[in-house]
């Protein structure tokens, strides 16, 4: 074994290191690795929790939201204790409890064309675990247009979607999928232990990107049916007039 890794970490991450497709070097790829999840909500909370599990080295976490009792229905990342605080501070101290070997990055502001650049550059992939369509369209552009991939997720109720968008020839963007924003519905509510499958499907798959592994939902949207029990798979198209990946863009 490589000098590296304390024995600590060496035994922290003994499963993971188990692995024919991860071992130590795919461990020291994680460890090497700076991840941005746009929110710390449902979503975010799982999403946080495994990425930090698993040894991701460095992490930044954008949410401009102080925690309320009403999201501890499925935010995991809080707790009755949190309330009233910031969710970037509640989460900071959820995840150095769990692994203190991650390197935290707080933003506690809200995504705008003007800030979003400055926030998200130094990463190396981005997830969006947020929950409006304006800030996912902003994530998604910018993303795009720089170049870097990001895996998307979305829950409502008892339905969850997942997608992988990567810039590349033939990849279709997020505007391929949903050119606007679709037009403001009356608030739903979401179980808990959707946003958490969604969550940690959302970590799974950038996990096992930053081991440089291809995505089928590069080209796919995921769709689970929590109530169900279903997921199904969604072929995603180029689509030629669009107007962030089409001709000439």
């Amino acid at each position: 074994m490589s000098l590296d890794f304390s024995p600590e970490e060496l035994f922290r991450y003994s499963r993971n290191l188990m692995l024919p497709e991860v071992g130590e070097a795919g461990q020291q790829r994680w460890r090497a690795a700076r991840v941005a999840v746009v929110g710390a909500g449902g979503i975010g909370s799982a999403a946080l929790y495994y990425l930090a599990a698993a040894g991701v080295g460095q992490i930044s976490i954008i949410d401009s939201d102080g925690v309320e009792a009403s999201n501890l229905q499925r935010q995991i990342l809080h707790n009755i204790h949190d309330l009233g605080r910031r969710k970037v501070e509640s989460a900071w101290e959820t995840l150095t409890a769990l692994n203190p070997h991650c390197r935290l990055q707080l933003h506690d502001t809200r995504l705008d064309a003007a800030n979003i650049r400055d926030i998200l550059i130094e990463n190396d992939l981005v997830l969006d675990a947020s929950d409006n369509f304006e800030t996912r369209l902003l994530v998604a552009d910018y993303c795009w247009r720089d170049q870097k991939t990001l895996v998307s997720a979305a829950v409502g109720g008892f339905q969850g979607l997942l997608l992988v968008l990567e810039p590349g020839p033939g990849n279709p963007c997020y505007r391929c999928l949903l050119p606007q924003p679709p037009l403001p519905a009356p608030e739903e509510g979401i179980l808990g232990a959707v946003a958490g499958v969604l969550g940690c499907l959302q970590a799974l798959e950038a996990l096992k990107l930053l081991l440089g592994r291809k995505s089928p939902l590069t080209r796919q949207l995921l769709s689970y049916d929590g109530l169900q029990g279903r997921f199904r798979q969604v072929q995603r198209v180029k689509q030629p007039d669009c107007p962030l990946c089409g001709p000439g863009k």
